[in-house]
């Protein structure tokens, strides 16, 4: 079983800053992707930031314009632990938080896995 394992939600005030943390545990054999997505209730789930390794697809870091300049996707992906550094928040960057890995397990077959979710309040 794969399991991810997101810490670093909580409460924070418009323009100041959180650190969400992502740990990918258990049989994966390769992470080749790890993205992190947000979701506010009656909104569809939205693709905050994305990072895939280096050799896999074009090995480039991509944001949502929502966060684009505020938030860095960071971490050692080989290791597979990434953090999603939050900056300059805003009361709309409110929401449940999930992890994404993308990789694969013994048997080869290239799948998503998803974390339980974080959530994030920004106060005005």
């Amino acid at each position: 079983q794969v399991q991810l394992v997101e810490s670093g939600g909580g409460l924070a005030e418009a323009g100041g800053s959180l650190k969400l943390s992502c740990a990918v545990h258990g049989s994966i054999v390769r992470v080749l992707a790890v993205a992190w997505h947000r979701q506010v209730p009656g909104k569809e789930r939205e693709l905050v930031a994305r990072m895939p390794r280096e050799d896999y697809e074009d090995g480039l870091t991509t944001y949502s314009d929502s966060v684009k300049g505020r938030f860095t996707i960071a971490g050692d992906i080989t290791k597979n632990m990434v953090d999603l550094h939050m900056a300059s928040l805003k009361p709309e960057d409110t929401g449940t938080y999930y992890c994404e890995a993308e990789g694969y397990e013994v048997t080869g077959t290239i799948r998503d896995y998803w974390g339980p979710g974080t959530q994030v309040t920004v106060s005005t």
